[in-house]
């Protein structure tokens, strides 16, 4: 199923059985693609059906108030095509935000190289690594920076993939059809043309998702947003959600030569046993996220109509995000738990205003 759905408001399913429409399982099983697909057109059946549940797990901030985290489990249900082995990795993803993309698809390689510290040489505990990649348009390895582990090198590739995996269209990149061996009906069956997604409707699409604008900042100028800006620096947070970066030349002149502000360094981090997968994603490990960016966040709830966050749409607003950050970003969220009140709203004050 699609993730950019009802015009972006579905969410992920509360405890349940999906349906899914943000989100997606990406799965290792014999029989089955890399992408659960819970539809199917006439005659195929879907590949199986998405079960979250949730358990509620207790904790405490350093001043003593309690605060609670929901802990997913993942499964599948009704699998159609063979039986789910036991040691099933499932690796589940929300939609991600399409505001910016060729901003930060106009980022320098050189920099994020410049930016990467793999063997934490500078001793501050982040260890931010590039993901090497396969660029399936061009057919040669690639630096990824698009997607939840940093899987896609560019967004022709980024939109070929979710082409393919999404909705099922093949393009000039991916032309074979998402079936696995096992789904005979699927493979024989009907298509739209080779490929179903000409190159000319691939390109707009592109160029759309590469120029959707990014809202400015609200409240930018007030005392708390201020003060909060300044605790998200002293916290540790900017270390990977950094607040500035540049583009160099590009054939658009809307995306050549800015200064902009994502929070993010676009680079993979170990974010924890808490937050693993444990599904690598080519040099990506179980454990390791690429970082997202932060802009826009605050304007989910008016846009999305919830305040589900992180990859797999488990936090419940942005306390919730931090507190189950770890690994690497350990420090930064004890930091912030161990805080007094008054500046973990000011953090959040300021969030809500990107």
């Amino acid at each position: 199923s699609g993730c950019h759905t009802k015009d972006g408001r579905g969410q992920p399913p509360e405890n349940g059985v999906g349906p899914m429409d943000t989100m997606l399982f990406r799965i290792s099983a014999e029989g089955y693609g890399d992408q659960l697909s819970e539809l199917g057109i006439n005659g195929v059946a879907p590949e199986g059906i998405a079960k979250i549940t949730y358990t509620e797990v207790q904790g405490k901030y350093g001043t003593g108030e309690p605060f609670s985290l929901r802990h997913p489990t993942y499964s599948i249900e009704q699998a159609a095509y063979g039986k789910m082995p036991r040691d099933l990795a499932i690796s589940p993803r929300v939609a991600p935000q399409m505001i910016g993309l060729g901003l930060l698809e106009a980022v320098p390689e050189k920099l994020l190289l410049d930016l990467a510290d793999a063997d934490d040489k500078n001793g501050d505990g982040i260890s931010g690594r590039v993901n090497h990649v396969w660029n399936a348009a061009k057919g040669k390895p690639a630096i990824g920076r698009f997607g939840w582990k940093s899987s896609q090198p560019d967004l022709l590739n980024q939109n070929a993939a979710a082409a393919i995996g999404d909705v099922g269209l093949t393009t000039r990149v991916h032309m074979k059809e998402n079936c696995s061996e096992a789904q005979i009906k699927c493979r024989n069956s009907l298509n739209g043309g080779k490929p179903e997604l000409k190159d000319e409707f691939l390109e707009k699409l592109t160029l759309y998702t590469a120029t959707l604008a990014v809202p400015a900042q609200r409240n930018a100028e007030s005392a708390s947003v201020v003060e909060g800006a300044k605790l998200f620096r002293e916290m540790g947070c900017a270390s990977c959600h950094m607040p500035t970066l540049k583009t160099e030349n590009h054939p658009l002149s809307e995306l050549a030569n800015q200064t902009f502000h994502p929070y993010t360094d676009l680079l993979l981090h170990d974010m924890g046993e808490g937050l693993a997968d444990n599904r690598p994603d080519f040099e990506a490990t179980g454990q390791e996220w690429r970082t997202p960016p932060l802009w826009g966040l605050g304007l989910v709830p008016t846009v999305n109509g919830h305040n589900r966050l992180l990859h797999d749409g488990r936090a419940r607003g942005f306390e919730e995000a931090i507190l189950w950050h770890g690994g690497e970003a350990g420090t930064a969220k004890e930091t912030f738990r161990n805080a007094p009140k008054p500046n973990r709203d000011a953090l959040v004050e300021f969030l809500k205003s990107l």
